[in-house]
């Protein structure tokens, strides 16, 4: 990581917008850490669970100037008492920041912290999630210089595309950054107008929510990059963030916390080019594809992981392009023998133009075993009850016009919302 003359990351004087702080990154480190920062100095090793981004923020800043420091940041609510436990035999210390300030309990089993060492939390999806071994370098994608930025940070704090966001501001002279309050999510073009954001990074669904519930503000944000990761990123939301955003550059980025960042693509094309597969080039990762499964080799991946990651993310290769459709263990419904694939089915829908969000699975039935079925949420202005909304049978009739018979899905369900998680995601 970059540093001035006096040692401090490059970064240290880059603006910071978090709760009611807008200062630096070296005032940040200066400031309350709920009831007292004293408590921070005394862990070398320690597990972080914060409430909200500012704590978040400081953990991040320590880990960054002490190189003996050994750091793990997640929100509370991610880690259950046995887990949180398990952290402190683990020779980790437990920093809570709460409303009613900072508690700590020390580790149960001492050890030395390993230098610049990051521990990340997987996502969780198939299960409780589980710790990986980063450091900071292997954290930090962006190097070189830089156009000067102010960056919105909405991902939940510790999660590897928070890093992301987070190391490129510390590392890097002209990169400020916004956070926004996961209770405020919905607000957020309101405060990234405020705050004069040029730069954000986000899922799909954040996207999606984004533009269906405050697209005549967003269209005010004179954003120079927009970004988009973690859920399969389709045409039709680049087409529309490419409507909203002319003069951007329109991103979207494979990332994971055990494979790394993998992939960056700045065409306005979902997929990648299948030239990409079984290509070496030094310092990049190495794609591949088998039975249908994205496989990566990355240099920066997690430490301890396979020399090749099976990903489990389902693709297809089609006209040049390599496209992640979703799941490999959910994106395949059985539907009398034949294979309808989710993703497929998902992008069929979100092209149609009253169609801003849509999540496909199986339903089972009798005589084929399962049926594909939808949920969606129309454009902004419509509803199921609007004379010009489409109904089911006119969303079936354009997913028949786009997909085989029995991969047209046969009930489809309205909903009032775009569903979001902490993560940003959507089940899907």
């Amino acid at each position: 990581m970059a540093s001035q003359a006096n040692g401090a990351p490059a970064g240290a004087n880059n603006r910071v917008v978090v709760g009611d702080f807008d200062g630096t990154w070296a005032e940040l480190a200066e400031s309350s850490f709920g009831a007292s920062n004293d408590t921070l100095s005394a862990p070398l090793a320690a597990a972080f669970l914060v409430s909200g981004h500012r704590g978040a923020a400081q953990a991040a800043w320590l880990a960054a100037t002490e190189a003996n420091r050994e750091t793990l940041i997640a929100t509370a609510v991610r880690i259950d008492d046995e887990q949180a436990e398990g952290f402190r035999e683990f020779g980790l210390s437990l920093v809570r920041d709460g409303a009613g300030g900072v508690d700590v309990a020390p580790a149960t089993n001492e050890r030395d912290a390993e230098d610049g060492r990051v521990w990340l939390l997987t996502s969780g999806s198939t299960g409780r999630p589980k710790q990986v071994a980063h450091t900071l370098a292997s954290l930090t994608t962006v190097a070189g210089d830089q156009p000067a930025r102010t960056w919105l940070c909405p991902y939940t704090p510790g999660a590897y595309a928070w890093w992301q966001v987070v190391t490129l501001s510390i590392a890097l002279p002209g990169q400020d950054i916004v956070f926004v309050d996961p209770a405020q999510l919905a607000e957020w073009p309101e405060q990234a107008l405020a705050a004069g954001v040029t730069a954000a990074s986000g899922t799909p669904t954040f996207w999606r929510q984004a533009l269906w519930r405050s697209g005549d503000v967003l269209a005010q944000l004179k954003l120079e990059q927009v970004t988009l990761g973690g859920e399969p990123v389709d045409q039709a939301i680049l087409d529309r963030l490419r409507e909203v955003f002319p003069n951007a550059r329109i991103s979207w980025i494979y990332a994971s916390s055990e494979a790394g960042a993998a992939i960056a693509v700045h065409d306005g094309l979902a997929g990648f080019p299948e030239a990409w597969l079984e290509r070496d080039v030094p310092g990049r990762p190495r794609l591949s594809v088998e039975d249908g499964e994205l496989l990566i080799a990355s240099p920066k991946a997690a430490e301890g992981m396979d020399a090749v990651i099976r990903t489990g993310d389902a693709v297809d290769i089609a006209d040049g392009r390599v496209v992640i459709t979703g799941r490999a263990a959910s994106d395949e419904i059985n539907v009398g023998g034949s294979k309808a694939s989710a993703g497929k089915v998902r992008a069929a829908l979100l092209a149609h133009p009253d169609v801003a969000w849509a999540a496909v699975r199986g339903r089972k039935a009798p005589l084929v075993g399962n049926v594909v079925a939808a949920d969606v949420v129309l454009r902004d202005g419509l509803d199921k009850a609007s004379d010009d909304a489409p109904t089911q049978a006119d969303l079936q009739a354009w997913c028949g016009e786009r997909l085989p018979e029995y991969a047209v899905p046969r009930r489809i369900r309205y909903l009032s919302e775009i569903p979001i998680k902490e993560s940003l995601k959507s089940d899907v």
